[in-house]
């Protein structure tokens, strides 16, 4: 099944500031079965960073120097510029990297936290009878996760590795599955 690019549709139940919002794991709940917490994967831990800037800072320093010695000295404001470009950007990177998600599923509901990097959250609250999860198979990296209910979207893991983006997909089906088995009649 070739998914196309799907916007997402549904619109939160709840939103506002990280702190203004009981949190999701404090909400007390009867049959959990199954709950998830995606976040971006982050390539470079902080002990990186600071071993990274203090290359770009002496290769930067050391040429700066050798430029300057030789009557070019503009190349020192440059590589003063081209240190705060790069401290900048991976700042920038982990900001983003605060994006989580959170996916609980009972046999009552469905609850989808979104938290922004700015700390904002919204919260989806699904009903597990009235909500299908669609994604390509086989995936590709375009491929999306989406919960349907009621003719509106909502794209789970946009940040995910297409493998990763799958083996959660699996998971939350199965929760579903078994949400629905074990719905009090």
């Amino acid at each position: 099944m070739a998914q196309t690019k799907t916007i997402e549709t549904l619109a939160p139940d709840a939103k506002g500031r990280h702190l203004d919002l009981p949190r999701l794991d404090a909400v007390p709940t009867a049959g959990k079965t199954f709950e998830a917490l995606l976040y971006p994967n982050r390539s470079l831990p902080n002990r990186g960073f600071v071993v990274l800037m203090a290359v770009v800072i002496a290769v930067n320093v050391c040429m700066g120097i050798v430029f300057t010695l030789n009557g070019a000295w503009p190349v020192l404001v440059f590589g003063g510029l081209d240190i705060l470009l790069v401290w900048a950007a991976f700042k920038t990177s982990y900001a983003q990297g605060r994006l989580h998600e959170r996916v609980r599923v009972t046999a009552d509901e469905i609850v989808v936290s979104r938290v922004l990097p700015s700390g904002h959250e919204m919260r989806w609250s699904l009903h597990p009878f009235w909500t299908d999860l669609q994604i390509d198979d086989p995936i590709r990296h375009e491929s999306q996760l989406c919960l349907r209910t009621k003719g509106k979207v909502l794209i789970l893991g946009t940040f995910l590795s297409p493998d990763e983006r799958l083996a959660f997909a699996k998971r939350l089906q199965d929760a579903i599955t078994q949400a629905r088995c074990v719905y009090p009649s």
